[in-house]
């Protein structure tokens, strides 16, 4: 793998991971059209990892908040634990998903860009239906909390984005924009951890391949996913306020029926 691939691949990962196109699609489209191959497994620890920093680093304060919260006496600490919770009763889908159906539905549907594109154009009207359903002032409750975590269990597709299906839920749902998002972008942070502590142990593991990146192309790889990833957290929190997802919506659309047509 050259700079320019770990670039690419780490560049395109950071972008995709918030904002709400798809990273997983966006990759399989990147892998066959512009014959950009993964880095290998040492390789998609450190871009997994640095998106998962990033996003830390945008929600230090939150992050933090939260924790002291935990562990406090009164109404602040009530409310701290109770959106722990909400946060881990939203990761039980995906964690059911993610361990049984993860690796069979990536070997499935890897390099099948018409399955990609017709994900896409599902994402493409979440977001125009949330765009058009916009309803302001709830907040996650338990309900809230498990449907848009089976909205991110579903975003284990190719095509279906991750940010788009949750935060394109929470709206629909009637929860607040911008807390809407503060729970998407915190509900994220634990799967993506797991899975990228799930990706060290087979990386420890001598019988597992790893790749062959050379160190230069992860830290290229690890940069770019970081800085991509820290402006598209931050992008997509204010868009979120804005209700500013057709133009997405616009764009997911295009990408699947394009990937349909190339795939077909």
């Amino acid at each position: 793998m050259g700079a320019l691939e770990a670039f690419l691949l780490g560049l395109v990962q950071g972008l995709t991971e918030f904002l709400p196109v798809s990273s997983s699609g966006h990759l399989e489209l990147g892998k066959a059209l512009l014959g950009v191959h993964d880095g290998g497994l040492a390789f998609s620890v450190v871009v997994h990892g640095a998106t998962a920093l990033s996003t830390i680093v945008v929600f230090r304060r939150d992050i933090v908040s939260l924790v002291r919260g935990v562990f406090l006496l009164g109404n602040e600490g009530r409310t701290a634990r109770g959106f722990a919770g909400l946060i881990l009763l939203s990761m039980v889908p995906v964690g059911v998903v993610g361990l049984l159906f993860k690796d069979s539905i990536e070997a499935r549907l890897d390099g099948h860009l018409g399955a990609v594109g017709a994900a896409l154009l599902v994402t493409a009207a979440l977001l125009f239906w949330a765009q058009r359903r916009d309803r302001e002032g709830g907040r996650v409750g338990a309900l809230e909390a498990g449907i848009i975590g089976c909205a991110q269990a579903v975003a284990v597709l190719p095509g279906i984005s991750r940010s788009g299906a949750t935060i394109s839920a929470a709206l629909l749902l009637g929860v607040d924009r911008e807390e809407a998002a503060r729970f998407s972008f915190l509900m994220v942070l634990p799967p993506i951890l797991g899975a990228t502590l799930l990706e060290v142990k087979d990386l420890l593991d001598p019988a597992v391949e790893v790749g062959g990146a050379p160190t230069s192309a992860l830290v290229i790889g690890a940069v770019a996913a970081f800085l991509s990833g820290w402006w598209a957290c931050t992008a997509m929190m204010s868009l979120v306020k804005r209700n500013g997802f057709r133009g997405f919506a616009v764009y997911c659309a295009v990408v699947g029926l394009a990937a349909l047509m190339i795939g077909s």
